[in-house]
């Protein structure tokens, strides 16, 4: 009997997993971030504007904006309630079942790994390897792969920001974006502005830097009918307040280079020369090159809050 009424539990806490994870499912911009729901964050909307304790120090080139574009990502701030709701379940399942006692030892033990995981350096830890690293630069170079991200979802050209990711980050983008030509819409995200970036610490093992930055900024986000114009979802007014957490790698021992040219390297595969401003793939024989080996690339990120205006 008790088992019965578990079972029925579950399936009640399973059905709610579903309802909060709808939302998810409805999003939109450049990696479905935002959506017809706010998620996340605190109350209050006034540290959106700028004036937030970090948007007003950002002094690599004040706010960037565009006219058009499009933002990205995996539905975070839902996904995480999943996990945490999911948690829940198994907490109860094994709570019943007479396994408390190991479960919490289970769990202490991940939680100490995911804290000593977790521990962030901070930044200035690259200059002991590298003395030319900028975090005014490190910004601008975040600032402008947003806006390029947004330029290369709402025009479906994906190609170019190959070179700005790891081809696991490169390649779901992708599927995401393929849905939206398949279905024949398209995603605008107009009246971007980079409000802010944070960079929070760094992490570092063997074979990579890792950078953990904060993004904020502000988007206009609908989705269209390519054929009839109609309008979707979303709204062509609405001002939507986004937080981002970017993680950047680059390979341990690589050095920053000024430079006004374009970096230039050889394809591993066949050795043609390869401009990895553009594109990680050779054109002569199509093979990536992993750009990490020279430059900071995007891989992964994470949609933290969404604020409507």
């Amino acid at each position: 009997m008790k088992r019965t009424r578990l079972v029925r539990l579950i399936g009640v806490i399973l059905c709610l997993i579903l309802l909060f994870a709808l939302p998810v499912f409805s999003l939109a911009d450049a990696g479905n971030f935002s959506g017809g729901s706010d998620y996340g964050g605190s109350s209050g909307g006034s540290s959106w504007g700028g004036s937030s304790s970090w948007g007003s120090d950002y002094s690599s080139g004040g706010y960037y904006y565009s006219d058009g574009g499009d933002s990205s990502g995996d539905g975070g701030g839902g996904f995480f309630i999943f996990l945490i709701i999911g948690a829940i379940v198994l907490f109860l399942y094994f709570k019943n079942k007479g396994k408390m006692n190991a479960a919490s030892q289970s769990a202490g033990t991940a939680t100490v790994a995911a804290a000593a995981q977790g521990a962030l350096k901070p930044v200035s830890a690259l200059l002991t390897d590298d003395p030319e690293f900028s975090e005014n630069e490190l910004k601008e170079k975040i600032s402008n792969l947003y806006m390029k991200l947004q330029d290369a979802w709402e025009g479906k050209a994906w190609e170019p920001m190959r070179a700005h990711m790891t081809e696991e980050l490169y390649n779901q983008f992708a599927r995401q974006l393929d849905e939206y030509i398949r279905n024949h819409q398209t995603n605008h995200v107009d009246r971007i502005a980079v409000l802010g970036v944070e960079l929070r610490g760094v992490r570092q093992d063997e074979v990579n830097d890792a950078v953990i930055a904060r993004v904020k900024s502000r988007i206009v986000d609908y989705v269209v009918d390519d054929n009839t114009g109609a309008l979707i979802s979303g709204s062509k007014t609405k001002e939507l307040f986004m937080e981002y957490e970017w993680t950047l790698i680059r390979s341990r021992g690589v050095k920053t280079e000024h430079s006004d040219n374009p970096e230039t390297v050889h394809c591993a595969n066949c050795g043609a020369p390869l401009e990895i401003s553009y594109s990680a793939k050779c054109g002569y024989c199509g093979s990536v090159t992993v750009n990490s080996q020279y430059d900071w690339v995007i891989s992964a990120i994470k949609g933290i809050s969404q604020r409507s205006a």
